[in-house]
């Protein structure tokens, strides 16, 4: 019988240290927000948005950086209708006012109603709709049943109703109320939806097990990991607020027509479109490009802080 048995070889290994793959590891760990801004800082958009909405926070803040000349206290009749001359590079409007000058100081009223709504219905909707997804139950349907009110009423139609009958308190607080007062229905849907996807994770289960509170774990669990989708809504609901003053300053139902807004500006304009275009052409425009640039960041964010958008592309 012959053997069967096989002779293997086995190769010398040499003496030292045996070399063996190693795996690099990122010297920071990844989160959400690292990994949304390294995508977001890639795109060339982003950077023009953002670029946009600084130069048009800064006319709002500091608009002497942008004019010297009063936008109502160099009002002369001779100039009215304008072309551009030394000094006034947008003409004149009907009233003899500087258009460039009233472009650059109606960011100031129409950003200050845009920001201070958005920050109401914000606030509204965060509380709603973090209340109602996290407790559940029947202060779930309560609450849900409120925002189904609200969300059914357009905010438009209710701003015009609201400052109509506060026609004498018509002020850039008074707009805001009336604007973000009944717009935060949306916000609260969204915010209840993604609490509710939090609420299930196992850090909030292990904070319950320690002991906590359900408020305080709402407070310091929940609610810092559900604000992601609550800031890319905000920065849109910026962009509608912000329409939503120009429209009603527009219908004359906003702002006194003594206070400079873009709203205002276009809504005296339009008597003398015929012959002086430009003077509601150059405020529209400046409206047109803010609206754009809010929500085309809003755009980005949220796809940044989307994996699977991420990963399409």
């Amino acid at each position: 019988m012959s053997d069967t048995s096989a002779t293997h070889y086995v190769a010398p290994i040499p003496e030292g240290t045996v070399a063996v793959d190693a795996i690099k590891i990122a010297d920071k760990p990844s989160n959400l927000w690292r990994d949304a801004w390294s995508d977001i800082r890639k795109r060339p958009m982003f950077w023009i948005s953002l670029v946009i909405v600084l130069i048009v926070l800064l006319m709002a803040v500091w608009p002497t950086l942008f004019t010297q000349t009063p936008p109502n206290n160099n009002c002369q009749l001779s100039n009215s209708n304008g072309g551009p001359a030394a000094g006034h590079p947008l003409g004149f409007t009907f009233q003899g006012c500087d258009i460039y000058a009233r472009t650059v100081w109606g960011a100031r009223t129409s950003l200050s109603v845009g920001i201070i709504a958005t920050l109401i219905g914000s606030i509204i909707g965060l509380v709603m709709g973090a209340l109602a997804g996290f407790y559940g139950g029947w202060l779930d349907g309560v609450l849900s049943r409120v925002g189904d009110i609200f969300f059914s009423i357009p905010y438009i139609l209710a701003a015009v109703v609201v400052m109509s009958v506060f026609a004498q308190y018509r002020n850039v607080f008074t707009l805001a109320f009336a604007i973000g007062g009944f717009a935060w229905a949306s916000t609260a849907r969204v915010v209840r939806a993604e609490v509710l996807r939090v609420r299930q994770a196992d850090f909030v289960t292990a904070s319950r097990a320690l002991g906590k509170s359900r408020f305080g774990t709402l407070i310091s669990h929940v609610i810092p990991n559900a604000i992601a989708p609550l800031l890319v809504i905000t920065t849109l609901s910026l962009a509608a607020a912000i329409v939503a003053e120009a429209t009603l300053s527009y219908l004359g139902v906003g702002l006194g027509s003594d206070t400079m807004s873009w709203g205002n500006d276009i809504g005296q304009a339009q008597a003398s479109l015929r012959v002086a275009p430009m003077a509601l052409i150059y405020p529209s425009i400046a409206l047109t490009i803010t609206v754009l640039a809010f929500i085309m960041l809003g755009e980005l964010v949220r796809d940044a802080l989307d994996p699977r958008a991420r990963a399409r592309r």
